[in-house]
């Protein structure tokens, strides 16, 4: 016998992060959100033209406020994510998705200190913090709902 559905069950919120290497930026993000949200938030990131593998200063500092991304590997854009997605948030200028279904897209014109000569591992902080503090303002709205 089969167990009826459940449609008590409250709508889990799915984010898709997209930048272009799905080495950074998405990357970062994507960890972010699973730290602030858990699982009240199903979180994935992809690239439009994928690196081979993950920013390792990214991921250094996403390790100094405890979030790993090593085990992690840059994938592209796929139709099922963009599908799955009920928010898509590209990260910086460069990539561009179409949505599916009327699914909203943000772009998040994130910070670029090297712009103003900031390098290494100090600029990557400073991304990390402002990605962090468009994280913790999405996980806010997502819970409101």
């Amino acid at each position: 016998m089969t167990e009826p559905l459940d449609t008590t069950a409250p709508h889990v919120p799915s984010v898709l992060f997209v930048c272009v290497k799905n080495g950074g930026k998405s990357q970062m993000a994507a960890g972010l959100m699973r730290q602030a949200a858990g699982d009240a938030v199903r979180v994935a990131s992809a690239g439009t033209r994928p690196g081979d593998a993950v920013n390792a200063l990214s991921a250094e500092v996403l390790r100094e406020v405890g979030v790993d991304i090593t085990r992690e590997r840059p994938q592209p854009v796929t139709d099922a994510l963009v599908a799955d997605a009920d928010l898509i948030v590209v990260l910086g200028r460069e990539a561009v998705v179409e949505p599916a279904d009327g699914t909203p897209v943000e772009t998040w014109e994130t910070d670029e200190p090297s712009e103003r000569g900031i390098d290494g591992v100090e600029r990557m902080r400073l991304v990390r913090d402002d990605i962090a503090a468009r994280v913790r303002e999405l996980t806010a709205r997502l819970s409101a709902r």
